[in-house]
């Protein structure tokens, strides 16, 4: 039987165009039909958490415009490795996605061994929002401002029992930087992700945590915890009389969360790209948009919204974190 190419060869040009066609179009359908049915967006922490109330939001509304049900599961454990290290081994087809923050950056140092690599094993889909941080108390700690804490904290130190999300959370980089900038050790408790953690605190299991604002704006407008500031340089909007860490005496404390979309390694271009119009258009969702206003988070300006951009933001946040946790000894195994 003489060669494929050779057949080919004498083909008539409309006998090859055809066999040509027959030969590329299951791909063009598939990537014209997809998505065929739901698609999963993982999420690395617990239901109720911060991260999964911006993957809710965000999933109604990229399902709305791929027509298509995006169903958020949450995997939790080990900082956000365990759901990394699932979505980095599933099948490349675009129905496993990923939302995950600034974790990504931090676990190369964090984890001497990990099932993936954040540079490597994924595609890029685009960032999404950015969400400041801030530093919430049980509602009969005695300090009712920041500066009786740090005095309330030098006289007890490892008396206080500061909560965290769990190893490589940035609940845990944020309590780690809090108690380097004020000379102090406390007693850290680590949970399954923030929600658990702020339960606790409003159980008053807990004494202190450093928790993004999608969750805790709704308890200071209660004012059922105590507030004592906002760990970015700069004011929030909806917080416009409430000053700063940096203001308050920590200068140049800043710690906020970035998250960012991703897809395992050898997804199609072209499930990316409907992925990557699906983002940018639910960013701009009005409903999105509000449900982020009131939560405190800010989504990312429209050069941010790109699988380029993503991918060189990781890129810089990894160099960034990665000297600054060796330097604190701070990692996980």
């Amino acid at each position: 039987m003489p060669p494929h190419g050779d057949i080919l060869m004498k083909m008539t040009p409309f006998r090859l165009t055809a066999v040509l066609a027959l030969l590329v179009s299951p791909a063009i359908s598939a990537a014209a039909d997809y998505p065929e049915h739901p698609i999963s967006m993982i999420v690395p922490f617990a239901a109720g958490g911060p991260t999964d109330v911006v993957a809710r939001s965000l999933a109604n509304e990229m399902g709305k415009v791929l027509k298509q049900t995006v169903v958020v599961e949450n995997k939790t454990g080990a900082g956000g490795t365990l759901a990394a290290g699932y979505v980095a081994s599933s099948k490349p087809d675009g129905y496993t996605i990923f939302l995950h923050h600034t974790g990504m950056a931090t676990a190369p140092a964090l984890y001497s061994k990990l099932r993936y690599d954040p540079l490597k094993s994924f595609e890029y889909i685009g960032e999404v929002v950015d969400v400041p941080m801030t530093l919430m108390a049980r509602s009969d700690l005695p300090p009712n401002t920041f500066k009786e804490f740090v005095d309330y904290a030098k006289a007890n130190g490892d008396k206080i029992n500061l909560a965290n999300a769990g190893p490589g959370a940035v609940s845990q980089l944020c309590g780690s930087l809090l108690q380097q900038a004020m000379g102090v050790k406390f007693t850290t408790v680590p949970f399954q992700g923030t929600g658990p953690a702020m339960t606790a605190l409003m159980g008053k299991q807990v004494d202190v945590l450093c928790d993004q604002t999608t969750q805790t704006l709704p308890h200071i407008a209660a004012g059922d915890l105590k507030f004592y500031g906002v760990t970015t340089p700069e004011r929030l909007k909806q917080l416009p009389d409430a000053p700063t860490l940096d203001e308050q005496g920590l200068k140049g404390f800043d710690v906020k969360v970035w998250h960012g979309l991703y897809a395992a390694k050898g997804t199609s271009p072209e499930a990316i790209g409907k992925l990557n119009e699906a983002l940018k258009v639910a960013l701009k969702a009005p409903a999105f948009v509000d449900r982020m206003e009131k939560l405190g988070a800010q989504i990312v300006s429209e050069d941010r919204q790109t699988p380029e951009s993503l991918q060189k933001w990781l890129q810089a946040e990894v160099a960034k974190w990665g000297p600054v946790l060796k330097a604190e000894n701070i990692s996980v195994n």
